[in-house]
Formats: C-alpha cells, sequence, structure tokens
C-alpha cells in the first residue's frame, strides 16, 4: 500500500513479530505478504494475506510489480495498491510456536507487531534486503506517473 500526501509517495510496512525480530528495526520491516496454494489466485491470497497482518481490508486499483526472487529461493510477488490506513487500527493475526526453544510450552505471536508508514529513504533503510528491489520498482513506476 502506498498513500501520496506530500512530495514524496510513503510505503505502507509491517515489522514481523515473534521473538527472532523482536530486537530488529533497520533491515527488519516488510511489505505485508503471506504463502500461497498452487492454483489459487496470487492478487487474490495477497489481499487476504494484507488483510490478516494488518486488519485493514484493502481495495482500489492495484499495479503488478512482478516477481522477485528472495535469498531462500521463495518468489515474492507482489502489487501496489494506493490507499490510506489509519495505523491506530492496525490489528495482526497470531501464529504459535514452541518458545523457548525445546521448553515444551507453545506461545502465540502476532504475525506482524507493528506498522507504519514510510517515506522511500526511510523504507529503503528499515525493509528486509531482499525486498528493495519491491519498492524500487513500485518508486520507478511511480515516478513515471508524474
Amino acid at each position: 500500500m502506498f498513500r501520496r500526501t506530500g512530495a514524496r509517495p510513503e510505503v505502507l510496512l509491517v515489522h514481523p513479530g515473534g521473538p527472532f525480530w523482536a530486537n530488529k528495526d533497520e533491515g527488519a520491516w516488510s511489505i505485508p505478504k503471506g504463502l500461497y496454494e498452487a492454483g489459487q489466485d496470487p492478487l487474490s491470497a495477497a489481499r487476504r494475506e494484507f488483510e490478516e497482518e494488518t486488519g485493514c481490508s484493502v481495495q482500489g486499483e492495484f499495479i503488478a510489480l512482478g516477481s522477485f526472487k528472495q535469498r531462500s529461493g521463495k518468489v515474492i510477488t507482489a502489487w501496489a495498491v494506493e490507499s490510506d490506513f489509519d495505523v491506530r487500527t492496525f490489528k495482526s493475526n497470531v501464529f504459535s510456536m514452541e518458545w523457548p526453544p525445546k521448553s515444551g510450552q507453545i506461545k502465540d505471536f502476532p504475525e506482524a507487531d507493528r506498522i507504519g508508514w514510510f517515506a522511500p529513504d526511510s523504507a529503503i533503510e528499515k525493509i528486509i534486503k531482499g525486498q528493495v528491489p519491491i519498492l524500487g520498482k513500485l518508486f520507478v513506476l511511480l515516478e513515471d506517473k508524474k
């Protein structure tokens, strides 16, 4: 999601929840994303995952940004949509995992624990490095549409 509130656009990023990400900030944020099954419409899955991670149902004209291979081998297929979201209404779904490791205790953690709007320079610093090309593509497209 992006918005235009001034001369430069802002993008909405989420901070992953859970103990691994708890003390990480720079290079730790992400676009809202998730998995989809073979045969499932990727855009429908992206919209569902966005709502699960943010609590916001998103409408609008979606712009295909393409597919981006990550270091892990996973491929992120991304879209952008111009909209606005009041981050005060942010509510993420949760996942369960054993924590601490090998303790036998299962704890729930939010899939995303923070959310924020970021200007391009700040977004590039905050986002997971493998997702920088996604933002780069969006910023080029927005510059071309001026």
